[in-house]
């Protein structure tokens, strides 16, 4: 019988994941990353209702290192990252990986909402989306290796959450309608200047708000305060709506223009994966920049040393320095990288 060790949040997708494994014959058990403080009760106490072992990995300091600092240089840099995916890198499918399989485990386990498969033909494992579009989370998964995906079930990527829910809830977990984590789990209450300011101790200085040909406009309270795309909250009145076009550390200003200039059909990406192993010429794929968005058609040029620069048959909305943008062939993940700047 193989043995799977799952990744528990507390939260129902991780814990329907051990139900549904258990009744397709795994050995399971049940382990949780202490990264921040989180609280690993819920996830203890599936554990004990399903029978299995529990444990607890201390990972907080390669977690502030890896995922919390990186958060605040990359907002001090004038970039907006996603620590979602460093987290799933360096921590759910690193560290958490390497414990499982030292520990003997043939598999590891989570409930994102995405898929494996292992294509004969090539010899390849393939990352796909879920079935429920609507859950997919395959956006913050581009990253995975072949290594990683040859170690991974994801059994929840079969089902939609009412599915999942009821899975839950027939097999008497406590969780069952606990509701979905929403935020970071290290910024709860959502205020990420707050939390730069105080945990990054990032001293922000004010600066000017100008439009493309220099015109001062008004002044900022500092860069990690604001976002690509971002109307509200910026105290200026231009005699029309304006947006943050885009954020400069070298001079300290943030660039504000009609929603018409947050549109651009190009981007260069760098620290690509490509799941499936680089291509030798331009892929014809679809893409998309934001986890929630819809994907389009794009053509996506490598140019060597981990970069690709990616055309869109239609211009897209805030394409976002530090966000991902990830490239897909139908129900297939093809990789992603980290968007450096439009073009």
């Amino acid at each position: 019988m193989k043995k799977v060790l799952i990744a528990m949040s507390g939260g129902v997708d991780s814990s329907a994941t051990a139900v549904l494994l258990r009744k397709q014959g795994y050995e399971c058990d049940g382990a949780t990353l202490a990264l921040c403080g989180n609280d690993v009760a819920d996830a203890r106490a599936v554990s004990e209702k399903l029978g299995m072992k529990f444990f607890v990995f201390e990972e907080s300091q390669r977690f502030a290192c890896s995922v919390m600092d990186k958060f605040v240089s990359e907002y001090c840099a004038g970039r907006t990252p996603n620590p979602c995916i460093d987290c799933n890198r360096e921590l759910k499918f690193g560290a958490f990986l390497d414990r499982a399989l030292e520990m003997g485990y043939d598999y590891i386990a989570t409930g994102h909402y995405a898929r494996v498969d292992y294509d004969e033909v090539s010899g390849l494992y393939r990352l796909l989306r879920g079935r429920d579009r609507g859950k997919d989370q395959s956006y913050v998964l581009y990253q995975l290796t072949q290594r990683q995906l040859s170690h991974l079930l994801l059994p929840v990527g079969e089902f939609d959450k009412p599915q999942i829910r009821a899975e839950a809830a027939e097999a008497g977990l406590p969780n069952a309608d606990k509701k979905d984590s929403q935020d970071i789990c290290f910024i709860p209450d959502g205020d990420y200047y707050r939390f730069l300011c105080e945990y990054g101790n990032v001293h922000a200085p004010e600066g000017n708000f100008v439009d493309r040909d220099g015109k001062v406009l008004g002044r900022h309270r500092g860069l990690i305060g604001y976002t690509t795309g971002q109307r509200k909250g910026l105290g200026v009145s231009g005699g029309r709506p304006l947006y943050v076009i885009s954020k400069n550390a070298a001079d300290n200003t943030v660039l504000l223009g009609d929603n018409a200039e947050l549109f651009a059909s190009t981007l260069l990406a760098s620290r690509v994966n490509w799941i499936l192993g680089e291509p030798t010429g331009e892929v014809h794929c679809t893409a998309k920049t934001r986890y929630s968005q819809k994907e389009c058609e794009c053509v996506v040029m490598p140019l060597g040393d981990g970069t690709v620069r990616v055309k869109f048959s239609e211009p897209q909305r805030a394409i976002t320095a530090g966000q991902a943008v990830v490239f897909y062939d139908g129900e297939i993940v093809l990789g992603g990288g980290t968007i450096e700047k439009t073009l």
